[in-house]
């Protein structure tokens, strides 16, 4: 037998050698047999070899011409002068390995024939001999059962301009499904991006990948270039079509997004420039001239004004002035007697106003202290109706409830999406390191020289094998399906959702390359390839997988599929991360992703996957505090978000719980009056300070309990928000309403009551045009269209003015109570227990009050003071101005985690490792016809497809991803059908026998009973009918070998038809983002794909038959989260508007219009909000929704701030505008201070400590701001404003005054003459001598005692008007 083999072998080499290379003359010549070289279990074709033959080229007739015409067609000469070097057979085995090829590359006729073209001339070229040289040969047992000798392996020969040519015309040819390039399934290891004409002919030349039957090895050759060729080859160099070329056949030139050639030029979209002025920041230039102006009106104010008072001074030295002088600031001093005519409508109006709610209030006081008990009473009565509502309270923590407005279009186009289609499956995840890992270098028989990370090792995938495993393996008892549930039950099963194994559940990883099977990761074999035997093992595979991911089978001799066990592919960025251009064996970080169901909340099966998700997390975590693990790694499930925040939320309710504590404190200590150590327990004002925090409390849970009863959510913001808010207005009304009590002195004939109802009858206006300013402020920012904001505005609202009507009903009644107590000597906490020392009837000012009037005051007003604080606050409001502008608008995710989150961990491995960003689906509604041959067109973007269609414009777009936020082209289901009914693709045939004849035949069914194509052999669009037809058809085909372009999974959840009409009602096409990293990408991510989407939408409408209102939208998972940030500068604008009308409507109104001191009011506020977001900027602190809220707070608190002073100053009889605001700011300022920015800021250091960096920044930070502002503009720019163009006095109270005056005057003169005259004493008469003009001012020294005190009561009289 030796012998006999080696005379074969000997013959085969002189039969080799005997072969000349000249024209019409063949190598090899029809089917022998099966290579013994390749296994044929394993190859994906048959590997069928030809006989050596060498002999002349056949002349072909008949049947086998007309096969040639049909496979290789540039071979046809015509029937008489055809020859070719191949069978009928070889044609038949020829036709059915190119239309492998062919279902990917038809899409480009001009690739799909030069692809043919080669194969065609190394198969059935007449001049066979002339460019191919046999290498191997193997006597084989013929399908004859007889012996022959076959072709194992040849060389051919093909020249460069041929080569280059034909790799040019396929090089751009995408596929529809996975939006990458067909090239990268043919050329190895390679990809598409390194993938040469080389490189390509190699891997169509490798038997070992299952798709060629024998070895080729590819020689290509520079024209002109006879070094090394065997004598008489002439490389071939026949003529390659370019793209952009018809084919011979018919076939149309290539489309754009297959052949760039077919493109026009592009024009580069133009960048938006940033506003600028004289080469400068234009913001920053319009602020300089903005503070220019403002301080040169300023300076020129003062100018005017000095130079005015100066020609007074001289007026007043000729004797035409009636004053006495002017103050050391150069003010006017007089108070001419006035006349009832100077009064103007105005000044009664005011005047009027103020004595009508003054006279109500006092009214109002005096009874509800009259009867505390029972107010005490009906009020609780009326909080526990109102509260009784919370028992129905709805707590909104979905993210998408907060904040998308229900109408807005993100959410209208989630809920159509979602609605139409699935749902975005749920995502959780793990993102695995091994840093300090040490690589290591492979030296790959196939690929060379290899880096391998420390994390790409044999045995961190084995383990990471094990973990997906065990995650997998997932049981639990579920009360909602009432059995034990697992991973199947919930998972995303694209190849078989109806009901999948485990193995059907979508899990993408690094090894699904090797089908989750420790066998084929342990898996090695020796190989010789180019003479070299060695061994290969899992990394060949994996090399070529990440490479090739759509392979079936590696060009090993492992013979494994690269498809995950699931059956669709693994693509390397869901795999592998942190891997520079294509070097994914260098990763850094490998990616384990479980996709599930993403059930609706109403849905039993959410519940299990919410309960599946947890259990992940359980193994996650406890595979993460295992010392032996090897892996460093961040994770996140589908819950994770809400999780964390909901935690946050209840661990930073006792830092809340202290701020509130903290403010009680305070506001019972510095309540208490402490005249006298012996009465510190009677004078202090603990249980009034716990009074007014109840007053607090119960008026948030009154506005939560109503808004439960109408059906408005609330959210976790409204419960950290609003008790705060309610409680710095609260607190301030209730230190203005008692520090005015302690002040005042009981008149000798006034009861307890009627003390009580005089003091509130001189505060209460200013306690009512606060809380009614900002009560009407929110109401108007509950028309803003965020939820969150919305809700905000509208339980704010109704707290601030349930607050009010409790302060106005309970505490007084409580201050009554206390007061009763205080008179009694009882002490605070053990009433049954009395003091004697009793208590001094007058006021009690405290020590602020008089700091402010001794010191503070008077060097806050101080003539140069005052010039500073006018230039400085104009400088920080244009400062501001332009920091505005250049403020951050966003919330990153990362931001509503707490600190040490879990989920901070995943946020920043997410960005440094992902290469890829979230999908985006391209969504098209009802009104479009897609089964014409114009509405095809429009939408796909292979041959003969529009220019401008839908998945070009998509594909123009990806050319500029720093512009778009496009990586991948959309997919296209209308493509791929396309291709699929494309009978050249082999997909679509019908039954031609048997039952189901004439129905759809899937290509895994043998040829011979399926004969029919769907459509015509010439056809390359269906008509309307054929199109309904086999949509669903090509929905349901599971892509395999045979025909990959199969909708299963790709597309079957892609299109929604009419059950009955077969229209199509709605579709999508799926495109991937550039990886976004912060809100503003995302946002400008949107923003750019709603761009396109008009554009495209306006483009469909044009083509015949589309409805005028037909859409398409952009749809992505975030897009409901980040819609906000592109309308929240325009809308917090509006919101922030709507509370300032009423700041101005309701003071001017409420002090009897005086537009002067509204308006000095609007200005102050407006400069806080102002600075406010400057500071934002500053300190790094974005504009959001919820810095919105704050903002709306912000300015409900400078009403706090700035309207009672503004009315202290309007109100007011001092004769000079410097000399009110000294009064003002003594007066009200101190209570200001003491009751606003003392309660606040405390309770503000303490949220320091909460653990949310939401809390920190946006009720911390922000707050702090807001505080600090506030006090600033209110304590200290407001009365310098004031003092310069502040309202001038109320003539009508002067006049008031006046008369009331003259009044008292007249009595006394009556009394005393009545009184000389009944006790007929003798004496000289007194008179009363009074300066000309005494009534406007104070009373002369000369005035008897009697008439001082007199007075003196009627000047207190009037002093009680207008000191608030």
């Amino acid at each position: 037998m030796v012998r006999v083999a080696a005379l074969i072998t000997f013959l085969a080499c002189v039969v080799l050698s005997g072969a000349q290379h000249e024209p019409g003359f063949c190598a090899f010549y029809e089917e022998c047999g099966f290579n013994p070289l390749v296994d044929n279990t394993t190859a994906l074709i048959s590997p069928i070899v030809p006989c050596l033959n060498y002999s002349p080229a056949r002349h072909l007739t008949g049947a086998h011409y007309l096969k040639l015409r049909q496979v290789c067609p540039m071979l046809d000469n015509g029937e008489k002068n055809t020859y070719a070097c191949c069978s009928i057979k070889q044609l038949t085995s020829l036709e059915n390995s190119l239309r492998l090829s062919r279902v990917i590359l038809l899409r480009c006729p001009a690739c799909a024939d030069n692809f043919a073209h080669l194969h065609c001339i190394n198969t059935c070229s007449p001049n066979q001999t002339q460019t191919v040289e046999v290498t191997k040969v193997m006597n084989i047992t013929t399908f004859q059962n007889t012996t022959d000798t076959a072709v194992v392996a040849y060389k051919a020969f093909i020249s460069t301009t041929f080569a280059d040519s034909a790799f040019g015309s396929c090089k751009n040819v995408r596929i529809p499904a996975t939006g990458g390039f067909a090239i990268g399934t043919m050329c190895g290891s390679y990809g598409a991006t390194q993938c040469t004409p080389q490189y390509w002919y190699d891997f169509q030349g490798d038997s070992s990948n299952g798709l060629a039957p024998l070895d080729i090895d590819f020689k290509l050759i520079k024209e002109g270039n006879t070094t090394g060729l065997p004598e008489g080859v002439v490389p071939y160099n026949g003529r390659a079509l370019k793209c952009n070329e018809t084919t011979p056949t018919g076939g149309q030139a290539c489309s754009c997004q297959d052949c760039t050639e077919s493109c026009q030029m592009i024009q580069i979209p133009p960048t938006t420039s940033p506003f600028t002025l004289l080469g400068e920041d234009g913001y920053l230039v319009v602020s300089v001239i903005v503070f220019c102006l403002l301080t040169f009106a300023f300076l020129l104010y003062l100018f005017v004004a000095c130079l005015l008072r100066s020609r007074s001074r001289k007026d007043e030295e000729k004797g035409r002035g009636k004053g006495k002088g002017k103050d050391q600031n150069c003010n006017d001093v007089n108070q001419p007697l006035i006349d009832p005519s100077e009064v103007t409508c105005t000044d009664r109006n005011s005047l009027v106003a103020q004595a009508f709610l003054s006279s109500k209030f006092q009214f109002w006081g005096t009874l509800m202290a009259t009867y505390p008990l029972t107010v005490l009473l009906l009020s609780a009565v009326v909080v526990a109706v109102f509260s009784a509502g919370l028992k129905s309270i709805e707590l909104t923590t979905d993210p998408v409830e907060l904040w998308s407005a229900i109408n807005s279009r993100a959410r209208l186009e989630k809920e159509f999406h979602d609605t139409t289609f699935d749902p975005f499956f749920r995502t959780n995840q793990l993102i695995l390191t091994a840093p300090g890992r040490e690589g290591h270098q492979y030296d790959s028989l196939l690929f060379g020289r290899t880096n391998f990370s420390g994390i790409v090792s044999k045995a961190l995938i084995m383990q990471l094998l094990e973990l997906q495993t065990r995650i997998q393996n997932i049981e639990f008892w579920s009360e909602d399906l009432n059995r034990t549930a697992s991973l199947k039950d919930v998972c995303f099963a694209p190849l078989n959702p109806v009901n999948p194994s485990l193995t059907d559940c979508a899990v993408n990883s690094l090894p699904q390359y090797f089908q989750n099977s420790m066998n084929n990761i342990n898996a090695k074999v020796n190989m010789t390839e180019n003479g070299v035997t060695a061994e290969v093992d899992w990394r060949d595979h994996l090399i070529y997988c990440l490479n090739s991911p759509l392979s079936f089978k590696d060009i090993t001799d492992l013979g494994l599929s690269c498809m995950a066990d699931y059956g669709a592919p693994v693509f390397p960025f869901l795999a592998v991360g942190g891997y520079e251009g294509e070097n994914f064996t260098d990763a850094e970080a490998l990616i384990l992703t479980f996709s599930l169901n993403n059930y609706a909340r109403d849905n039993v099966k959410f519940k299990v996957a919410m309960q599946w998700e947890q259990e992940f997390l359980n193994i996650v975590q406890e595979y993460q505090n295992n010392p032996e693990t090897n892996f460093t790694f961040a994770y996140m499930a589908e819950r994770s978000l809400e999780d964390e925040i909901n935690r946050t939320t209840a661990e930073d309710i006792p830092i809340f719980m202290i701020s509130y504590a903290v403010i009680f404190v305070y506001i019972a200590v510095a309540l208490g009056e402490y005249s006298s150590l012996k009465r510190i327990l009677v004078d202090s004002k603990f249980l009034v300070g716990l009074g007014g925090i109840l007053v607090v409390g119960c008026s948030v849970l009154a506005s939560m309990g109503f808004y439960s009863w109408i059906g408005i959510p609330s959210s976790l913001v409204i419960l950290q928000v609003v008790p705060f808010l309610v409680l710095a207005v609260g607190a301030d009304n209730i230190f203005i309403f008692v520090l005015e009590y302690q002040r005042d002195v009981r008149r000798p004939t006034e009861t307890r009551e009627e003390h009580i109802g005089r003091v509130l009858g001189n505060v209460a206006p200013s306690m009512l045009l606060c809380s009614l300013s900002e009560s009407v402020c929110f109401f108007l920012g509950g028309l803003s269209t965020m939820p969150a904001v919305k809700s905000f505005a509208l339980y704010a609202a109704l707290a601030v003015l349930m607050d009010f009507v409790l302060q106005m009903t309970a505490f007084v009644a409580l201050l009554s109570l206390d007061a009763r107590r205080q008179d009694n000597n009882r002490c605070e906490l053990v009433c049954c227990l009395t003091v004697k020392t009793q208590r001094a009837n007058k006021p009690n000012e405290g020590f602020l009050l008089p700091l402010m009037r001794k010191y503070y005051a008077p060097a806050l007003l101080n003539c140069y003071t005052r010039i500073i604080v006018m230039v400085v606050f104009i400088f920080m409001f244009c400062a501001s101005l332009f920091l505005m502008f250049h403020v951050t608008v966003g919330l990153d995710q990362e931001l509503a985690m707490p600190k040490g989150s879990y989920m901070l961990d995943y946020f920043q491995y997410l960005y440094k490792y992902f290469e890829v960003g979230v999908p985006v689906y391209f969504v098209t509604k009802k009104g479009y016809n897609f089964s014409t041959l114009a509405g095809m067109n429009g939408v796909c973007s292979s041959v003969g497809c529009d220019e401008y269609s839908l998945t070009q414009k998509i594909q123009y777009a990806t050319e500029f991803p720093d512009r778009s936020y496009l990586a991948i082209p959309a997919n296209s289901w209308v493509d791929d059908y396309i291709d699929w009914l494309n009978p050249g693709s082999g997909c679509c045939r019908l039954y031609s026998s048997g039952p189901n004849f004439g129905k759809f035949c899937p290509a895994s069914e043998e040829e011979n009973i399926c004969r029919f194509n769907c459509l015509g052999i010439f056809s390359s669009r269906p008509d309307v009918a054929k199109f309904n037809r086999f949509l669903p058809d090509f929905l349901g085909n599971r892509p395999d070998l045979q025909c990959p372009k199969g909708g299963l999974g790709a597309y079957d959840k892609a299109v929604v038809m009419d059950k009955d009409t077969g229209e199509i009602l709605a579709s999508r096409f799926m495109a991937y983002h550039t990886p976004l990293t912060n809100s503003q990408e995302f946002t400008a991510a949107l923003l750019r794909a709603r761009e396109l989407a008009h554009n495209i939408t306006m483009g469909m409408r044009q083509i015949p038959g589309t409805a005028p209102d037909f859409e398409v939208f952009p749809y992505t998972v975030t897009n409901v989260f980040y819609e906000q940030y592109l309308t929240i500068v325009s809308e917090g604008f509006f919101t922030i508007s709507q509370c300032l009308v009423p700041t101005f409507v309701v003071c001017c109104l409420l002090l009897g219009l005086d537009l002067r001191s509204g308006f000095l009011n609007l200005i102050t506020i407006i400069m806080i909000t102002v600075d406010t977001v400057g500071v934002m900027t500053l300190w790094g602190i974005d504009y959001n929704a919820v810095a919105l809220i704050n903002l709306v707070t912000a300015v409900g608190i400078s009403v706090e701030f700035v309207s009672h002073m503004t009315r202290s100053f309007a109100l007011s009889i001092k004769p000079t505008r410097v000399e009110r605001a000294k009064e003002a700011t003594a007066n009200m300022g101190s209570a200001v201070f003491a009751g606003v920015a003392m309660t606040n800021l405390p309770g503000i250091l303490v949220l320091a400590l909460a653990k949310a960096q939401l809390i920190q920044i946006f009720f911390f930070r922000l707050n702090l701001v807001i505080t600090l502002l506030g006090m600033a503009h209110g304590l200290i720019f407001l009365p310098v404003l004031l003092s310069y163009f502040g309202p001038g006095v109320n003539k009508a109270v002067l006049l008031q005054l006046q008369q009331e005056k003259e009044k008292a005057k007249q009595a006394l003169e009556m009394k005393n003459h009545l009184k000389q005259a009944y006790e007929n004493i003798s004496y000289e008469d007194t008179e009363i001598k009074q300066e000309p003009d005494s009534s406007c001012t104070e009373p002369s020294k000369h005035v008897d005692r009697p008439s001082k005190m007199k007075e003196s009561e009627v000047e207190v009289k009037v002093e009680r008007i207008d000191s608030f």
